[in-house]
């Protein structure tokens, strides 16, 4: 039976029988086994902040803008990756932009109302000025755009162009009518309307006073409607197609960049390398393959430089399979980018090994003569935004294609 005595100082004291209870029932309490959990759950907790340390709080957007929070934005189009346009665009450089807000809608900003249009762009600077607003650089809007998942539409990867109504001639809707045409950020209506002034200087290499517009819209919607998609105009231009919208917060200095290389737009060189020209043969399409294996190995008869636009070094290759009169020829255009060459398109010539001729208009044509059983004839073949295809075939050769 347990005791209680009293100590010197008045204070009840247990007996060693009250002690040991106590100590057993502790015990009990505290080794009763703990709920399992996780390793991942764990680690997340031992990560975690502590619960007295002050946790970042997004501001609140002035009435009429959205906050775009700091992070980073892949700049431009990566190679391989179409449309692309890598004369104008950064090559996917990671930059990291601090927090700012942006209008929801073009000027006025208003839901419903008509974007205002026929401004220059120094009308436009000093439209948002007096608002105690700026104009957003390049880079913010493509941010804005992109969100956090820096996504080629501000919808998403894939080209949708009923979301923004793109691929068509500029509209001017009312502010929010194309209701789903939104970033993830909350930036609204930034294409299928207007072309938006920005304060960026166009950072390409042209010498001359020109200023980046971001968004609006074309017939070529897949190209223009993406979020990194630019146009320079001169500082003074007005236009019923070009409007702005504000920003507010301190500038992000972060600009584009862009050393663009040029050549000539086709050039002869000597024989490929018998390495690479294996490695390039191994990318021609099944069918290709099966084809000309079926006539023997392809071989090469000339080698060109194509450069359809500024930094866009490309490779065409022209050959035959076989012996005449059954041999078969073609050519193949490829892109030897760092890493793996990518063969962008093969065309079948015919009979005789092709011999491939630039446009005298439009470095991105190539004109190519070949011949069957029928008669000679003429193909052009197209660089479009990464992409590379053969135009219809013409049989009657004009003198002079443009």
């Amino acid at each position: 039976m347990s005791e209680t005595r009293s100590s010197p100082g008045g204070r009840a004291r247990l007996g060693s029988g009250g002690l040991w209870c106590l100590a057993l029932l502790f015990g009990l309490l505290g080794c009763r086994e703990a709920p399992s959990q996780p390793k991942e759950n764990a680690r997340e907790a031992a990560d975690a902040a502590p619960p007295w340390a002050p946790r970042s709080k997004e501001p609140t957007p002035p009435r009429g803008m959205v906050w775009i929070p700091e992070g980073a934005l892949i700049a431009g189009t990566p190679p391989g990756r179409v449309p692309r346009l890598a004369d104008v665009e950064m090559p996917g450089e990671q930059l990291v932009l601090h927090g700012f807000f942006m209008d929801q809608f073009p000027f006025p900003n208003e839901e419903g109302a008509i974007p205002q249009t026929g401004v220059s762009q120094t009308r436009a600077q000093a439209q948002c000025k007096e608002r105690g607003k700026r104009l957003c650089t390049e880079l913010e809007w493509e941010r804005a755009c992109k969100g956090p998942r820096n996504f080629t539409y501000e919808y998403g990867d894939r080209y949708r162009p009923e979301v923004c109504l793109t691929g068509r001639a500029p509209r001017m809707l009312p502010s929010g009518y194309r209701t789903a045409c939104r970033s993830e950020f909350g930036a609204r209506d930034l294409h299928g309307g207007v072309w938006e002034w920005t304060l960026s200087r166009w950072g390409r290499g042209n010498p001359a006073e020109l200023y980046s517009l971001r968004g609006g819209n074309s017939a070529v919607g897949e190209l223009v409607g993406r979020c990194t998609n630019a146009m320079a105009k001169a500082p003074d231009t007005v236009s019923a197609e070009i409007g702005f919208r504000c920003c507010k917060g301190e500038v992000n200095e972060a600009k584009v960049s862009l050393h663009v290389e040029r050549g000539k737009p086709l050039e002869q060189r000597g024989r490929l390398d018998e390495a690479l020209e294996l490695q390039l043969e191994a990318l021609l399409p099944a069918d290709v393959r099966q084809t000309l294996a079926a006539e023997g190995r392809f071989r090469p008869t000339s080698v060109w430089d194509w450069r359809p636009l500024g930094n866009v070094p490309l490779v065409v290759v022209t050959g035959c399979a076989g012996e005449a009169p059954r041999r078969r020829c073609g050519l193949f255009v490829a892109e030897i980018a760092p890493g793996a060459p990518q063969v962008l398109a093969w065309v079948w010539v015919g009979l005789f090994p092709p011999w491939p001729r630039a446009s005298k208009w439009d470095a991105r044509r190539l004109w190519v003569t070949g011949g069957d059983r029928k008669s000679f004839f003429r193909q052009a073949v197209l660089y479009e935004w990464g992409r590379v295809r053969a135009a219809e075939l013409m049989r009657k050769i004009p003198k002079e294609p443009d």
